[in-house]
């Protein structure tokens, strides 16, 4: 019965490596996002060396440009997410990582519970919301008072929150 015991739970215990499909997937999606958001900054890059080059004025171009530079901050944003979750899981479940402590790496990948994997997530996430709310709010068209109410009002919860994500610190 022992015998059977032992093998159980030795078979339990090792079903933890199955997270690392979920460890491998997040960096590859990150590195993914990293490319993607790479990709897109050196678009705008070109196709604003174009417009200048060639002495053309498109209308709402600087809107295009920014929204096009903050659309990749927001996924750089998503891959550093990828990136956290994918070493908080292996940190938890596999090992900790000792090449990041043999050579003094940042505590930001450092994660010893799941509440605090969910702490730094949530941190990121707040994060690209707000990069996303900025993207969006380039391209609003406001019509009347209540928009401008509306929109001042978005404002200020997204200061509030900001402030309550950090008054813990």
């Amino acid at each position: 019965m022992k015998f059977l015991e032992q093998f159980f739970e030795s078979f339990l215990w090792n079903t933890r490596f199955f997270v690392l499909f979920a460890v491998i997937f997040s960096m590859l999606g990150g590195i993914s996002l990293f490319l993607v958001a790479s990709v897109d900054i050196y678009t705008v890059v070109v196709e604003v060396i174009t417009t200048y080059i060639n002495h053309l004025h498109p209308a709402k171009f600087h809107e295009v440009i920014v929204g096009g530079l903050i659309g990749a901050i927001d996924l750089y944003l998503m891959a550093v997410v990828m990136f956290i979750f994918g070493f908080g899981l292996y940190e938890l479940f596999i090992s900790e990582i000792d090449v990041a402590k043999r050579q003094g790496a940042s505590k930001i990948l450092e994660i010893h519970s799941l509440d605090e994997l969910k702490d730094k997530l949530g941190k990121v996430i707040v994060m690209v919301l707000i990069v996303n709310f900025f993207q969006r709010v380039l391209f609003t068209t406001y019509t009347g008072a209540l928009d401008l109410v509306y929109f001042a009002v978005s404002i200020l919860a997204l200061a509030i929150s900001l402030y309550f994500l950090h008054k813990g610190h």
